[in-house]
C-alpha cells in the first residue's frame, strides 16, 4: 500500500527548520536577481513570476489565469471530496484579494489537510482474486530533477519546474509508446493557476506559447481535447502536500473505471498525471485499465432506478438483460456460469428470484417462481436495496459477505466474476 497524508499549519508555507540548509535558498537567490522580493508568500512569488514571464514572452493575460481557476472551481462542484465545492464567477475570481501579481486568492491552492492511499499488486494477484474489472495499470512513470540550467538560464518558468516537467513527459510518452494526443483526462499540479498555464505546454497538451489559445478554445475541459483536473485540482480540491500525488492517482483510477459520477469524463481510456515539488522533482505517469477486454458493461442503471418497479433490483436485471443483447456472446465466453438471485425485502416484505444465465447461447435473464427448481451454479441471497447498492459499487462485496448481508452458495470462483456484470456509474458532462 502507498499512503500519503498531511496535517498542515495555518497560513501559507514557511520555513520550518533553521538547523539545516534551506532547499529553496538557491531558487530565492535567482528569483531575487529577476524580481524584487516582497512580503508575499514565497511560493506565490515564484509561481506568479513564472506566469508573468509567460505573459511577457507569449502574450497570455490575467484573464487566462482567471479562466483556469473558474474551470477548476466549477469542476469541484461535482467532487464530494473537494475542499471547495462552490462555483465562482469570473468577476469573483478576478476581484478576490491579490496575493502576488498577477495571482488572486482564488487562483491559489488553499492550506489543506488530507490523506490518500493506493493498493499496488501483481498481475497474478489481480487474476487470482478476480479483480480484472477494476485493475488499473501503470503504463509508465518517470521522474526528472533540476539541472544546472534551472538556475543558469535566469528563467522564472524554469525555476518552478517547466524544464523538469517537459523532460519527464517526453521520456514517459517515449518509453510508454503512447502519444499525448491519446490522453483523455489529466490531473496536473495546479498549485497556482500560473503553473497550470505553463504546464499545458510543458506536458505537450498544446504547443509552446499557445496556452492562452488552448484555454480560450475550451480544450482544457469537458467537450474539448482534454479534461484537465476534473477533481477540481489543487486550487479547489485542496493541496495536502503529502497526499496530493495519490489523490491525483485516485481521481484518475475512478475516471478510468467509470466511477467518477457527475464529473465522469466520457470514454476515458488513457489518463495522465503530473506532480511536482520545488527543490526539485517532477513526476509524470500514464494509467489505463489493465484488462480492458474484461471491463464492466456501461449500463444506464441510474435512469432505470427512478422507474416505478416492484423491486428496486428490477432495474439491475433489466440493464443486465440489455447488456446481454449487445455483448451476450462475449460475456458468456468470459463468465461461463449461471447465477441465481434470491432477493428479500421487496415491497411489503415480498421475496423474488431471478436467474441470470451467462453460460448458454447469448445469455438470458429470467424472473422465476420463488419455489422454482431451476438450478444455478452460484446463488446469492440478499435484500433488494443491498443488491442495488452492491451492483452500483456502493456496497463492498467482502463487507456484505462478512456482515451477513450477502450469503453465497455454490461456485465461489463464479461468485468472484459477478463484478463483470456490475453496472458502472452513469457518465455525464459538466
Amino acid at each position: 500500500m502507498a499512503l500519503g497524508f498531511e496535517k498542515m499549519q495555518r497560513g501559507s508555507l514557511t520555513l520550518q527548520y533553521e538547523d539545516r540548509a534551506n532547499p529553496m535558498q538557491k531558487f530565492v537567490e535567482v528569483m531575487s536577481e529577476l524580481h524584487e522580493i516582497t512580503p508575499s508568500p514565497m511560493a506565490a512569488q515564484l509561481f506568479g513570476n513564472a506566469g508573468r514571464e509567460h505573459m511577457q514572452k507569449f502574450g497570455s493575460t490575467p484573464e487566462h489565469l482567471a479562466k483556469i481557476a473558474y474551470k477548476n472551481h466549477k469542476h469541484s462542484t461535482n467532487n464530494p471530496n473537494s475542499q471547495f465545492q462552490k462555483e465562482y464567477s469570473m468577476d469573483e475570481i478576478k476581484n478576490s484579494p491579490k496575493v502576488y501579481e498577477p495571482l488572486t486568492r482564488l487562483e491559489c491552492c488553499p492550506t489543506s489537510d488530507g490523506a490518500a492511499a493506493a493498493i499496488l499488486c501483481t498481475e497474478d494477484y489481480v487474476i487470482q482474486h478476480g479483480l480484472q474489472g477494476q485493475a488499473v495499470e501503470i503504463m509508465g512513470m518517470t521522474m526528472a530533477t533540476d539541472k544546472p540550467n534551472t538556475f543558469e538560464d535566469k528563467s522564472s518558468m524554469k525555476l518552478v519546474g517547466y524544464d523538469m516537467t517537459k523532460r519527464a513527459a517526453e521520456t514517459l510518452f517515449s518509453k510508454a509508446g503512447a502519444s499525448v494526443a491519446d490522453v483523455d483526462v489529466v490531473e496536473l499540479h495546479d498549485c497556482f493557476a500560473a503553473n497550470e498555464l505553463i504546464t499545458y505546454e510543458a506536458l505537450g497538451l498544446c504547443p509552446e506559447g499557445k496556452a492562452g489559445e488552448f484555454i480560450d478554445s475550451g480544450d482544457n475541459t469537458y467537450g474539448g481535447k482534454f479534461v484537465v483536473n476534473p477533481s477540481g485540482g489543487l486550487i479547489s480540491k485542496g493541496h495536502p502536500l503529502g497526499a496530493t500525488g495519490l489523490a491525483q492517482c485516485a481521481e484518475l483510477c475512478w475516471q478510468l473505471r467509470g466511477k467518477a459520477d457527475k464529473r465522469q469524463v466520457e470514454g476515458a481510456k488513457l489518463a495522465l498525471q503530473h506532480n511536482i515539488g520545488l527543490g526539485g522533482a517532477a513526476v509524470c505517469a500514464l494509467y489505463r485499465m489493465g484488462f480492458p477486454e474484461q471491463g464492466r458493461p456501461r449500463y444506464n442503471l441510474q435512469a432505470n432506478l427512478t422507474a416505478a418497479e416492484v423491486f428496486k433490483c428490477e432495474a439491475v436485471f433489466k440493464e443486465i438483460e440489455n447488456a446481454l443483447k449487445v455483448d451476450g456472446k462475449k460475456m458468456v465466453d468470459k463468465i461461463k456460469g449461471i447465477y441465481g438471485f434470491e432477493v428479500s425485502g421487496g415491497p411489503g416484505g415480498d421475496k423474488a428470484k431471478w436467474i441470470v444465465d451467462v453460460k448458454n447461447g447469448n445469455g438470458s435473464v429470467e424472473k422465476v417462481e420463488k419455489d422454482s427448481k431451476r438450478k444455478a451454479d452460484c446463488t446469492f441471497k440478499i435484500a433488494d436495496a443491498d443488491l442495488v447498492d452492491l451492483m452500483m459499487g456502493k456496497l463492498n462485496p467482502q463487507n456484505a459477505f462478512f456482515s451477513g448481508k450477502l450469503k453465497i452458495t455454490g461456485n465461489m470462483g463464479l461468485a468472484m466474476k459477478l463484478q463483470q456484470l456490475k453496472p458502472a456509474a452513469p457518465k455525464a458532462k459538466l
